[in-house]
């Protein structure tokens, strides 16, 4: 158990903020998919 505290220091920020960033990507990604699936409806309206 030991050994695993130095690795934790040293990749444990980098984990959080890689899971703050994906998190913050995927509600984009929710809406650039959101609009992808609206766009044919659009297109028939124009």
């Amino acid at each position: 158990m030991d050994a695993w505290i130095p690795f934790v220091r040293e990749v444990g920020f980098p984990i959080v903020v890689t899971l703050y960033l994906l998190h913050r990507i995927e509600g984009k990604l929710d809406i650039l998919i959101d609009s992808i699936h609206a766009l044919p409806d659009k297109m028939k309206t124009h």
